[in-house]
């Protein structure tokens, strides 16, 4: 393979520490790799090194002649001022960037519910995100960096990142680099791992579960690794080893040595004993909603009847069960906060009646780590010394002490102030005191911010022994999959069961036409009639099976559209190739660019009318 990048001897160091020391690394035509490692060893600091943003204290990066990078910073470095279009596509006009398949691609993927023409000063910070992230996919790079680009990503962006970043750099064009602590996509994604730790990179083949089960192997024969790493790994790979929903039918590492290493390994939970326990703390009854319904802004009469406002959730049936452990999927918008909100008690709905057991206590772990307002200025071991309580887990109990430890915190950020902690730190702690609240319902909102794959590991091993009802919202899908034992799907308003786990979300997602919207008749190009809709942002939508006819048939233009401009390309390489003395040959290849490049510009117009009518 055709060298891209590399790295010889690198040494980094700061006044307090040494991040790099005589690393050396190389990056080739077609990898993909994934960098794992405990925040602050160096993931992101490893990317400003190799993209030249950093220079090191002694040795190189080296650089294929003509090479060209393209970098996504986890930061934010767009300009307020500019409008999405200019943001994406610069000054091009419209028949030429419509004519890209990349930048159709990536338009579909990522900004299909953006507006073209806002500035990007009115985006909330998730769509800033986005619009980032397109910047970058639809410039010609040879290699990428991508650092944490699955935040603010829901699990259809996600799904549909990774299967860009797969069609686009593919075993003999370019190189990828992603830092993220989504395991799922790690091993969608990757055809190699790097593992950040103590001042070194370690290479692995594979992707995430192939890094895991080497990590084991290697644990195994490495005496001096801790031991409690090593049976977290362990506990991982004999669950990814069971095979879970997205796995199951097909395994990314070698079966046979998994399973002689996990030959011995429990189920990572007893559920029958969970639920046991999960009814003994809290009865039979936790939550029932029944023939539930949540509508904002309307008015209810005499009668129970809503009219007017907005319907974010109806006809919803859902009887909680002690020990219960279930994941929520959905869009953002479509309900999850809201049904987490009458789990909780903290929404009444608006038709319908919200049944409560008198035993449960709630806990929620937020997105805004309200838990630490009040102790900001403590130091971690005076927080800590106030918990009485002690955290029993797997027969086990666990000081409060102990439990940090298990949380991944080091002796001497017990002194450290609260308001000192980094954003995964704070999110441990506001866990650790949550769980030390002896809760019997937990309800977990995007757990998964600002943690390695390693915190992560531990905090499901935490969970497992947890007795109570555990109810998750969260786009990281190997968590889902991890933590819980059903799904269930928040679409057009209503639960609905989900047995295919993630992969039957996605499908019924892709299916799912738009809701609330007027229908009007319009008339293509060609003369037939659609039937469309108008949303609350007056764009024009098509309704049930027209949408779906409208997005096969945009699926089939871009495929066309790929067809065509490679025919095109060979047809150039003829004309160069051709005799110049033959006219009458090069007069039948003239003819032939001409019938393909009309047929291209009358695909480009179809995807554009297309595009218009599904755009959000």
């Amino acid at each position: 393979m055709a060298h891209l990048l590399g790295a010889e001897s690198l040494h980094l160091e700061y006044p307090t520490r040494v991040i790099f020391d005589k690393i050396t690394i190389g990056l080739n035509e077609g990898d993909r790799i994934g960098v794992v490692g405990r925040n602050g060893d160096g993931k992101s600091t490893l990317l400003s090194l190799l993209a030249g943003r950093i220079e090191p204290d002694s040795g190189r990066v080296t650089r294929r002649n003509g090479v060209t990078l393209g970098m996504l910073d986890q930061g934010d470095e767009l300009d307020d001022s500019i409008v999405v279009r200019d943001a994406i596509v610069g000054d091009k006009d419209e028949h030429e960037w419509a004519g890209d398949a990349r930048v159709r691609d990536v338009i579909d993927g990522l900004l299909r519910d953006l507006p073209w023409e806002a500035t990007l000063g009115e985006l909330s910070g998730g769509q800033r995100r986005r619009v980032g992230l397109a910047k970058l996919l639809v410039g010609d790079w040879d290699v990428i960096f991508l650092d944490e680009p699955t935040n603010h990503l829901d699990i259809e962006g996600i799904a549909w990142l990774a299967g860009h970043l797969k069609k686009r750099w593919s075993p003999n064009a370019g190189g990828l680099i992603v830092v993220t602590h989504d395991r799922w996509f790690l091993d969608e994604v990757s055809t190699d791992t790097w593992e950040v730790h103590d001042q070194i990179i370690e290479p692995f083949e594979g992707g995430y579960a192939a890094y895991i089960l080497q990590r084991v192997e290697r644990d195994t024969m490495a005496a001096t690794m801790e031991s409690k790493r090593q049976n977290l790994a362990r506990k991982e790979l004999a669950w990814l080893r069971r095979g879970a929903p997205a796995r199951s039918t097909k395994p990314k590492f070698r079966m046979d040595a998994a399973y002689d290493l996990i030959a011995n390994e429990p189920p990572p939970r007893d559920t029958v004993a969970l639920s046991q326990l999960a009814t003994a703390r809290l009865g039979k009854d936790v939550v029932d909603l029944l023939d539930v319904g949540v509508t904002y802004g309307g008015t209810t009469d005499a009668d129970g009847h809503v009219t007017g406002g907005k319907q974010v959730l109806r006809d919803i049936e859902w009887r909680v069960a002690p020990g219960e452990r279930t994941g929520i999927l959905g869009v953002n918008g479509a309900g999850k906060s809201t049904l987490l909100s009458l789990i909780a008690g903290t929404l009444q709905p608006t038709v319908g009646r919200a049944k409560r057991g008198k035993t449960i206590r709630v806990a929620i772990l937020s997105q805004q780590l309200g838990e630490l307002a009040d102790i900001l200025d403590d130091r971690v071991m005076d927080v800590i010394a106030r918990q009485k309580s002690s955290y029993v887990t797997g027969g086990k109990e666990l000081t409060p002490g102990q439990l940090l430890e298990r949380m991944g915190f080091m002796t001497a950020q017990l002194t450290t102030q609260v308001k000192d902690l980094s954003g995964g730190q704070r999110r441990r702690l506001q866990l650790l005191l949550i769980l030390l609240g002896e809760p019997n319902v937990l309800i977990l909102d995007e757990p998964t911010n600002d943690l390695d794959t390693d915190i992560l590991a531990a905090i499901e091993d935490l969970l497992d022994s947890w007795p109570g009802t555990l109810l998750v919202v969260s786009h990281d899908r190997y968590l889902l999959e991890r933590v819980t034992d059903n799904q269930y799907g928040i679409l057009d308003g209503t639960m609905r069961h989900l047995p295919g786990g993630v992969e039957q979300y996605l499908k019924l997602r892709a299916a799912q036409g738009p809701a609330g919207a007027t229908v009007s008749e319009s008339h293509r190009s060609d003369g037939k009639a659609t039937v469309t809709s108008i949303n609350s942002k007056g764009h024009t939508r098509l309704l049930g099976a027209e949408l779906r006819n409208a997005q096969k048939e945009l699926g089939s233009v871009s495929r066309r559209l790929e067809k065509v401009t490679t025919q095109i390309s060979a047809v150039h390489d003829r004309f160069a190739a051709h005799d110049q003395s033959d006219y009458p040959g090069l007069a039948s290849l003239q003819a032939e660019l001409k019938k393909l490049e009309d047929s291209m510009a009358d695909l480009e117009l179809r995807w554009l009318e297309l595009s218009e009518v599904l755009e959000a």
